[in-house]
């Protein structure tokens, strides 16, 4: 098995911190990715390495015997890494291929590239949706980001959260029969559109309304979202869409955003990686990018 200087920055860093927690924190990693490398590091040297006690996670005699390796290891590695060359955006012609689900399009997509003209007008941009096919996208190359709600992605993946949302229900400003706010009765009364999303979670919706005892009168099926906000404005349909989405199209379309009388779960949004991305220069300027642009 091949190593990366995370997978030693993680053997060192729980070594020093005693913490996975801990560790996750001070490398700037998902908790999950840190868990992920230490179940590799276990495997490669066929030892626990650190066994969790009431005092923390204590190294094993392997761990102690290896770690003046692994941080020798981790100074040549962060010396060879400081001769490659810095990504200069400005100067940048580079096409960057992101996956994105509609919903991103709609909300992230304008920001992002605002902010790319600024910073780097050269860098094209090719988006693709977010399909079943991105996780084979991403591994061989074909895509270098994933940005959304993918609940497909969440394993063998680097990811960040950039924000949490929650479902609200859309409307016309002008609906006659729906006021300020959504009763249980009128969200029954109503007919909706249905977005027929693949690979995205939102049909956890219907599944959480079933659960309920409410089921939908669904007058329209739709493939994606990019249309919603503009029916929803010019007829009597009613839609169930995440927040951030009502929010922005909300500002183009003579929609209402109602709270809904039923409690649906809410979901966070990450941007996904595959680690052969994971060191490069120029993909880790677009995902903090991405960060800074987004991230709550």
């Amino acid at each position: 098995m091949g190593f990366d200087l995370d997978l030693l920055l993680i053997f060192d860093e729980i070594y020093k911190t005693g913490n996975v927690t801990r560790a996750a924190a001070n490398l700037g990693l998902p908790q999950s990715t840190v868990s992920l490398g230490l179940g590799r590091l276990r495997s490669h040297f066929n030892d626990r390495l650190f066994s969790r006690t009431a005092k923390g996670m204590v190294p094993t005699p392997r761990a102690q015997n290896a770690i003046a390796e692994v941080r020798r290891a981790v100074q040549a590695l962060q010396h060879a890494l400081a001769d490659q060359p810095v990504f200069d955006p400005a100067a940048s012609t580079r096409e960057f291929r992101i996956c994105m689900t509609d919903i991103s399009e709609v909300v992230l997509l304008p920001h992002l590239l605002n902010h790319l003209r600024q910073t780097g007008p050269g860098i094209r941009v090719e988006i693709s949706k977010i399909s079943q096919d991105t996780p084979a996208g991403l591994a061989d190359g074909g895509v270098d980001l994933a940005v959304g709600f993918m609940p497909h992605l969440e394993a063998g993946f680097y990811q960040q959260v950039l924000f949490d949302q929650h479902f609200v229900c859309l409307a016309a400003a002008s609906h006659p029969r729906v006021g300020a706010a959504l009763s249980r009765e009128a969200l029954l009364r109503e007919s909706h559109i249905r977005v027929l999303t693949s690979g995205t979670g939102h049909a956890i919706v219907d599944k959480i309304l079933a659960a309920e005892g409410i089921e939908r009168k669904i007058a329209l099926k739709l493939p994606s979202f990019l249309s919603v906000a503009r029916i929803v404005a010019q007829t009597e349909l009613l839609a169930i869409v995440p927040f951030r989405y009502a929010s922005e199209v909300a500002s183009s379309e003579a929609v209402r955003l109602l709270p809904l009388p039923v409690e649906l779960p809410r979901f966070q949004v990450k941007q996904h990686w595959h680690e052969r991305y994971h060191a490069d220069v120029s993909n880790r300027w677009l995902r903090q990018s991405v960060a800074n642009l987004f991230a709550d």
